[in-house]
């Protein structure tokens, strides 16, 4: 049997040094799908009118424009941009990253086709564009749905606290503009970002950075909630090119039953009630259904109300990115750039994201 470690000896914690993103200058409102054809998944057109259908996907989603890269960047490069921002951020000698880990789901993407490149890895692209020498960065992709970016991070919380790393890039990426269907009302969602954040060793007599994960893949049931499919365009079947899709309702409420667990177990793991958490930082997905996670989230504890500045939002402009949600959120809050919301220096942080998989995590952060 051990001791229990006394309160002098310092502990090694995973921390966030740095952040950095890439906005796309696209800016995509939501007027322009007016001229869109849509079909539903029988390929029969939609007897609404595009603008009844734009003014209740605007109604549920709570998006009003989003960004597209423009037509000559692919996902990698806009990950090299995120990744400059963040190493600036941290301060620190990029030779110095043991590892650097891209969450995508697609690849690189060129403009006009909705084919992935992933070969070699967007991690191996973006350590050449920073043009990095030390064969001791280690550069790997992680494809996990939406939550990418977080599973990454959780994955770097473990190099780091074994002792097997002292300084890792996380960066999230996409451009789901191009594998979305133009006839599908559901790729009004859908955007394009890149977010970045270097995790560094600290060592402390009190626990901060990263306190705790939860996660949880549910394959056997709702795997297949987003998966890829031809067009509805009866016109375009045959050319065989195939498009996210996704069985909205479904999802939401997957999301709806599971998030608020998730999110609460890491809470339990680390002991933090949830009168201590300063922002929820989830997953940009759909505005109504984050608000009704977060609601259901607070009912575990007996609240009928929840905090209005608890869950900073940036989907009404930038709209969904995927694994780009979270740390895109994160860089704006610790530049300043969200006036609303205010990262408290001695706050608690909870990080929450739900996919294609399906999969679900959670991580407890103290600033």
């Amino acid at each position: 049997m051990t001791d229990s470690p006394t309160r002098n000896e310092n502990s090694v914690n995973t921390i966030i040094t740095g952040t950095g993103s890439y906005i796309p200058t696209r800016r995509i409102k939501n007027d322009a799908f007016l001229e869109n054809e849509f079909f539903d998944d029988s390929g029969n057109r939609l007897k609404k009118s595009n603008e009844e259908i734009i003014q209740k996907f605007a109604e549920i989603t709570e998006i009003k424009e989003r960004r597209y890269v423009t037509d000559d960047l692919v996902a990698s490069d806009i990950a090299h941009l995120a990744a400059e921002e963040a190493i600036k951020s941290a301060g620190i000698d990029k030779e110095e990253l043991d590892h650097i880990i891209v969450a995508h789901n697609f690849g690189d993407v060129k403009h006009g086709t909705n084919r992935s490149d992933m070969v070699p890895s967007l991690a191996a692209r973006v350590k050449h564009k920073l043009e990095i020498e030390n064969p001791g960065t280690v550069a790997y992709d992680l494809p996990f749905g939406c939550p990418g970016w977080l599973q990454a991070v959780i994955q770097a919380d473990y190099y780091i606290k074994s002792g097997d790393a002292k300084k890792i890039m996380v960066i999230g990426a996409e451009t789901l503009s191009r594998v979305s269907d133009p006839h599908d009302r559901d790729s009004m969602i859908y955007a394009d970002g890149a977010g970045a954040t270097i995790l560094e060793a600290r060592e402390s007599e009190t626990p901060s950075g990263i306190l705790s994960h939860n996660v949880r893949s549910d394959t056997k049931v709702f795997a297949k909630m987003l998966y890829m499919d031809t067009s509805y365009n009866p016109a375009l079947k045959e050319k065989g090119d195939i498009f996210l899709k996704m069985h909205g309702r479904k999802l939401y409420q997957y999301a709806l039953t599971n998030v608020p667990k998730a999110i609460k177990g890491a809470l339990d793991k680390s002991s933090i009630s949830i009168e201590d958490v300063s922002h929820i930082l989830i997953h940009q997905a759909n505005g109504k259904m984050d608000d009704a996670i977060i609601e259901r989230l607070y009912k575990l504890y007996g609240k009928e109300e929840y905090p209005k500045d608890v869950m900073p939002m940036i989907i009404s402009w930038l709209g969904n990115s995927s694994v780009a949600t979270i740390p895109t959120l994160l860089d704006l809050m610790m530049k300043d750039e969200l006036k609303d919301y205010d990262i408290k220096k001695e706050g608690t942080l909870v990080f929450a994201s739900v996919g294609a998989g399906m999969n679900i995590n959670a991580v407890t952060y103290k600033m």
